[in-house]
């Protein structure tokens, strides 16, 4: 099993990040709390959960151990596959997500895309007694981006291109200050 890879980051998009060691690439599934913390060139230390199936064998990459941990225990949940937990946590920080079990905020796990009432009580429910909220949130940390890179992140998460155009065009001219990460999250509790 793979704990964590160490090397370069040598590309990164909202969705992926490839991660070269000792001369191999890793393409890693990340997060986008993961993907604020990382920027093109800089070296890195991603933890890693291994997806082996008899299809595929895919990484999943996390800025920090907190983070991975809270994956494990949302893939744990019946109807919840890797995908679907990393859009949780792209949509909440680990903080957000710990808070919103502890206080059983059904509404907020229901944003996300992709999670219904059963599946957010479900959740709730298995995990409340395995989950203890902190108080210290992941740092973020963003590189600027521009509209259409965002437009980008929401097409690789799934989404049409004019669906995401005209979402991220909307929340620009709204709050024309908003950071990537920002813009994505509130863009998937829309879509």
């Amino acid at each position: 099993m793979i704990e964590y890879i160490t090397g370069e980051v040598t590309d990164l998009t909202p969705a992926t990040a490839v991660v070269e060691c000792m001369g191999i690439g890793y393409l890693l599934n990340i997060s986008l709390n993961t993907y604020s913390c990382l920027s093109k060139g800089q070296a890195t230390r991603l933890y890693v959960y291994e997806a082996i199936r008899e299809d595929a064998y895919q990484l999943y990459g996390f800025y920090d151990r907190h983070e991975r941990e809270l994956f494990i225990l949302l893939i744990s949940v019946s109807g919840v596959g890797p995908n679907t937990a990393r859009m949780i946590l792209s949509s909440l920080n680990p903080s957000e997500l710990e808070q919103a079990i502890a206080s059983e905020n059904l509404n907020l796990l229901k944003s996300v895309k992709g999670i219904g009432a059963k599946t957010a009580q479900r959740v709730i429910v298995d995990l409340k007694d395995k989950i203890k909220p902190t108080d210290n949130p992941l740092v973020i940390s963003t590189p600027a981006a521009s509209e259409i890179y965002e437009e980008a992140a929401l097409v690789m998460l799934g989404f049409s291109q004019p669906q995401s155009q005209k979402t991220v065009q909307k929340l620009l001219r709204d709050t024309p200050s908003m950071r990537v990460e920002e813009v994505i999250k509130q863009a998937l509790k829309m879509l």
